[in-house]
């Protein structure tokens, strides 16, 4: 399978979906100084060790601090049939608002 990679101004479409989970794969100290609005915090580590709970009949819009761990983690979810969008630059590159 494939994913694509979308810009973060892009991600305001994503932002409240129904059928799409943002995932915040940072740390939960980074995830609660900010982070995009309806994300949830699973923690690169957790989907590593195999703890995640995440639905494969939605989108997956994934995210960390810079776009590399999450891009790594794309194409790992994606070669397990996750439908699977990464975002390019990371919460670096997001210039929307935050949610606390």
């Amino acid at each position: 399978m494939t994913f694509e990679t979308i810009r973060a101004k892009d991600v305001i479409f994503y932002i409240r979906r129904e059928d799409t989970q943002i995932i915040d794969i940072r740390e939960p100290s980074d995830y609660r100084q900010g982070h995009i609005p309806s994300a949830i915090n699973i923690p690169y580590d957790d989907f590593e060790n195999g703890q995640r709970n995440i639905a494969r009949n939605k989108l997956l819009i994934l995210y960390c601090e810079r776009g590399n761990l999450s891009l790594l983690l794309a194409r790992d979810l994606s070669n397990e049939g996750y439908m699977v969008k990464n975002i390019y630059g990371g919460l670096n590159a997001y210039r929307g608002p935050l949610e606390y």
